[in-house]
């Protein structure tokens, strides 16, 4: 059996480079960029207000009080998208809404609530109080420079790495390829939802689990049929497979029992197997080979333990088949609030659900049938064989409800 550790290095190496293409960017959430996005104006473009109210120079109602208003001579009008072509000079003032240019010769922004109009003086703005200079002012750049990196090669593309990226006028990206992923489950008792169920069967749930956490990996996934324990069956879903997709991901008919072909068909369509064994629980037998640039991750039929295998080893490789920088989960500090124990010779990857407190708590059952442990869970501690972790431990959490 292999490492945990081994194995996933061994699939990373084995993971396909990165095919580029660009994508526009509207299109390009949750993507992973294969070069640096740069912006391509000043952010903002040019200086400008933060609010409604008066381009002013500030030394000229250095005095203003509600009692004392200063009198300025409004000289013009300047709404969003639209610029002064004059200039602010002594006893003026320009009107601004919030985004609008700043005027040459202003040097701040007295906001509309610190102003009044007076009927009898028509063409004029009193002010109530003073500004400093460049109070309520936006200056051009102050965001980020045009030439920048907004977005480093590797990195995900988020909503608001999105927003900055459009607003600074990038309108596509060059991002790493989805890889096109089959979800294979394989056993003759398998039913869809929704059919009778005969004697000995039972519904299959592990593609509909799975899918969701490939799509959140950005995989293309494609789901087959239920296949059923013959050889023949096993070598004709995946010659279609192979044919339609980069990668396959099965779930069953990995282990040594007589109605395990997933391996023997691999190899048959012209695959070759680099392992099938990880020494973690759950999870232990766990296939990945290569067919060419195509890769079979091989995920046992139990759906705790397809679960389980499926964050540690394959969602890493579609990450990096993608140009990821980053392919672990997302992990963070809790403190058990109960006590944890391996009494295995297996690191126990066990499934916890965690507060909003930190406060960590085993999930249930954690036996690798046992699916209303995942429910009520939303992360995996790993435990070391023959181990107990003792309530008050701080533990490192790999979470699933934040990928």
């Amino acid at each position: 059996m292999l490492p945990l550790e081994e194995a996933l290095q061994r699939i990373l190496a084995a993971t396909p480079e990165p095919a580029a293409e660009r994508v526009p960017l509207e299109q390009a959430c949750g993507r992973y960029l294969l070069e640096d996005a740069r912006v391509c104006v000043d952010l903002p473009p040019f200086d400008n207000s933060s609010m409604d109210g008066y381009a002013v120079r500030a030394a000229d109602i250095s005095g203003a009080t509600k009692d004392r208003p200063v009198p300025l001579r409004v000289i013009g009008r300047v709404a969003a998208g639209q610029a002064f072509e004059g200039e602010v000079q002594a006893g003026t003032a320009v009107r601004l809404f919030t985004g609008s240019a700043l005027p040459r010769g202003a040097d701040a922004v007295v906001m509309q609530e610190d102003t009044k109009l007076d009927d009898a003086r028509p063409g004029e703005v009193l002010v109530l109080e003073p500004v400093r200079p460049w109070e309520n002012v936006r200056f051009r750049g102050e965001d980020i420079k045009a030439g920048a990196c907004a977005v480093r090669s590797g990195e995900r593309l988020t909503p608001a790495r999105i927003g900055l990226l459009s607003a600074s006028g990038v309108e596509a990206v060059r991002a790493g390829r989805r890889p096109v992923v089959a979800l294979i489950a394989t056993g003759s008792e398998l039913r869809e939802p929704g059919a009778l169920l005969g004697p000995g069967c039972i519904y299959e749930s592990n593609r509909a689990a799975l899918a969701p956490l490939a799509r959140a990996a950005g995989a293309d996934v494609r789901i087959y049929p239920v296949v059923e324990d013959t050889l023949e069956a096993t070598c004709d879903t995946f010659a279609t497979a192979f044919q339609e997709c980069d990668a396959a991901v099965t779930c069953g008919g990995v282990s040594v029992g007589e109605m395990d072909f997933v391996k023997a068909a691999f190899e048959q369509i012209g695959g070759s197997l680099d392992f099938w064994k990880v020494a973690i629980k759950p999870g232990r037998p766990f296939v990945f080979g290569k067919r060419g640039a195509q890769v079979l991750f091989g995920l046992p039929g139990n759906p705790v333990s397809a679960w389980v295998t499926f964050l540690l080893l394959v969602r890493p490789a579609l990450l990096r088949w993608q140009g990821a920088r980053e392919v672990e989960m997302p992990r963070h500090a809790g403190v058990l609030a109960e006590p944890l124990e391996n009494r295995g010779n297996r690191r126990h990857f066990m499934r916890v659900s965690v507060n909003g407190s930190g406060e960590v708590r085993s999930a249930g059952t954690q036996a690798s049938h046992i699916l209303s442990a995942t429910a009520a869970a939303n992360g995996l501690v790993d435990v070391p064989p023959e181990t107990l972790l003792a309530a008050g431990t701080t533990v490192p959490v790999l979470r699933w409800d934040l990928v």
